[in-house]
């Protein structure tokens, strides 16, 4: 595991940094962002994405799961809390879909490196959808299943483990045997494969998008995605715009994709 995700005022910055430099101005590109915008994100974890947000004036509210990330997030952003600007619930998306609180409140709405855990996604799409004020948008950032990373292995307590590309595409059980092999907690397996399980592509996002009447107002493919300037030490390269038209080379070499989404007129 790398040694930002055991320290997590590193992590909370790291998350405000790369989102400042490489989100913020992807979405900047379609929209405004300033105090008359109102912010969700979906997975906020720590935080640090949204601060990114309300560094620029905008007002949020994030959603987390998990309950220590949830927790970290409440006192990282503890001056925005107090001010009004901010609001951190600890749910499940699903479970404030029909909530009056969160519907077609929002401007935009953020899933940074979120939606390949979240099962049902085409569902997931939907719900989203509802979320949404009238010419909202809805960013999309994660890295593609068939990329070097794609199951998220830099997560594994062996260090081998975590730098090793693609076998994660291999079969269930000897993906799982390897990840026993190596003596990987419980814990961190059942995550690898429950990532497995909820895993997505370009193209199935593509899909999903189309079928909630959701048009994509911008798309970004990095081959080297902006985050492994912190995990690998190397610069962000963006994908070449040929290798991005052919889907069998693109799903294996992009390591991340942003989308921008908005709903059809």
């Amino acid at each position: 595991m790398f040694e930002f995700h055991e320290n997590k005022v590193r992590y909370f910055e790291m998350q405000r940094e790369n989102s400042a430099m490489y989100v913020v101005p992807f979405i900047q590109a379609k929209m405004e962002l300033n105090k008359e915008v109102h912010v969700l994100e979906v997975g906020c974890a720590e935080g640090g994405v949204l601060k990114s947000f309300t560094d620029l004036g905008c007002t949020g509210v994030g959603v987390e799961l998990v309950e220590g990330r949830f927790e970290l997030a409440k006192e990282f952003l503890e001056k925005e809390i107090k001010g009004g600007q901010v609001e951190i619930h600890s749910c499940n998306v699903y479970d404030v879909q029909e909530d009056p609180h969160f519907k077609e409140k929002f401007n935009l709405i953020i899933l940074k490196d979120v939606i390949e855990h979240i099962p049902n996604q085409k569902e997931l799409l939907k719900c989203l959808k509802g979320f949404l004020k009238p010419g909202g948008q809805i960013f999309f950032g994660f890295p593609p299943w068939y990329m070097p990373f794609g199951g998220h292995q830099q997560i594994c307590k062996n260090k081998f483990l975590s730098i090793l590309p693609y076998y994660h595409i291999l079969p269930k059980f000897i993906y799982k045997g390897i990840l026993s092999l190596f003596k990987e907690p419980e814990s961190v397996v059942k995550e690898l494969l429950e990532i497995k399980d909820t895993r997505i592509t370009i193209g199935q996002f593509k899909q999903y998008a189309k079928a909630n009447a959701l048009k994509i107002t911008n798309e970004l493919f990095y081959l080297i995605n902006p985050i492994y300037k912190y995990k690998f030490g190397l610069k962000p390269r963006k994908q070449l715009p040929l290798i991005g038209k052919i889907p069998i080379l693109r799903n294996f070499v992009t390591t991340c994709a942003y989308f921008l989404v908005k709903k059809e007129s």
